[in-house]
């Protein structure tokens, strides 16, 4: 006689399903053997099937879903538990507080809940946050630094790409007390899917292509929640330097991450403290001493990969990341998030290699 396991099935929106990140959060989802698939929002493609928008999924069962240019109310109806916000930031904060307040709860990918002041937040983001009691609430979703926080949450705010890519490198290392606090300095590269699926002259292949140059600086919007994380990591207020570049990719993040390291303080202890930070994590894979990181090994996965190196000469750390900007960097780390907060297990839906 054969037993089969029937895993229970959580009702899921996706809010702005048409970008890149809802493209990937689609993907994901209609594969994920806990979810029902009850609302995929769209303007742009109201009343199409999910299939006939992105043909990569048909037949697959679920994308005969219609994209629908919903409000709250709408969404709510569906029967959504779980609702994911991939909008653009100013907008999604729009949605997050209606559907709090109807019981669904929020995964936000945009950045309007990642912050925890709302001065920081006006000066990065130009306006004042116009819900300052949930922005309090949210729970920042790195899911190897928070699980507890994120199983009980009614709002998630899902960290960015470049933070992702830094912050994990980092953390252990701050927690441990062993870097100093105001020199730490960081170059990124991210493929152009990072920029978002829109008609932009700059965006075009032909000016991306053989092409690769810095932008957002010096204070790239992603610097607020990095500082503000590692911050917490440290116990006490940590400043960096942060220079992304565009890199004529679809997708994909690498980061390097050079750091000193407090007088006193054991440089072979680094491999160590990554090593039992990330014991238990499934996404984290540790590269070891002096082995760079490769974007190439980890597009359309939800793993980030470290490295990292010792400069006695300058007593610099170098910690050296990649990661895929839309998956790990956005969706599927989304996904981690509502795993652990559905009480799946965390690698549910996303060991696609």
């Amino acid at each position: 006689m054969h037993t089969f396991f029937v895993m229970k099935q959580v009702q899921v929106a996706v809010v702005g399903a048409s970008g890149y990140t809802g493209q990937e959060l689609l993907r994901i989802l209609l594969n994920h053997r806990g979810v029902r698939l009850v609302c995929a929002t769209s303007r742009q493609y109201a009343g199409q099937p999910l299939w006939e928008v992105f043909p990569r999924f048909r037949q697959v069962p679920g994308s005969d879903l219609r994209f629908t240019d919903s409000d709250v109310e709408a969404i709510a109806a569906t029967g959504a538990e779980v609702a994911f916000l991939a909008l653009p930031h100013g907008v999604a904060a729009s949605y997050a507080r209606g559907l709090v307040d109807r019981g669904v709860r929020v995964i936000d990918l945009s950045a309007d809940f990642r912050l925890n002041c709302p001065d920081v937040y006006e000066e990065y983001y130009g306006n004042a946050h116009p819900d300052t009691a949930l922005m309090q609430e949210a729970v920042y979703g790195l899911p190897e630094w928070r699980p507890a926080e994120i199983a009980r949450a009614r709002i998630v705010a899902s960290p960015g790409c470049y933070p992702t890519s830094i912050l994990l490198p980092l953390i252990p290392l701050f927690k441990a007390g062993i870097l100093e606090p105001e020199d730490v300095v960081v170059c990124s590269g991210s493929g152009v899917s990072g920029a978002g699926r829109k008609a932009s002259i700059p965006l075009l292949f032909c000016e991306c292509n053989e092409s690769f140059h810095a932008y957002g600086v010096p204070k790239h919007r992603h610097l607020s929640e990095i500082e503000q994380e590692l911050s917490w990591a440290a116990g006490e207020t940590v400043v960096m330097s942060f220079t992304p570049h565009l890199i004529p990719v679809n997708t994909g993040i690498c980061s390097t991450i050079t750091a000193r390291v407090k007088e006193g303080a054991d440089p072979d202890s680094i491999g160590r403290l990554l090593e039992e930070a990330y014991a238990g994590a499934p996404f984290v894979r540790l590269l070891g001493r002096n082995q760079p990181a490769d974007t190439k090994n980890v597009t359309r996965t939800n793993c980030v990969d470290i490295g990292w190196a010792y400069d006695p000469r300058t007593k610099r750390v170098i910690l050296m990341s990649a990661e895929d900007n839309v998956v790990k960097g956005a969706g599927g780390q989304a996904v981690q998030s509502f795993n652990i907060m559905c009480g799946f297990d965390e690698t549910e839906g996303l060991w696609v290699l």
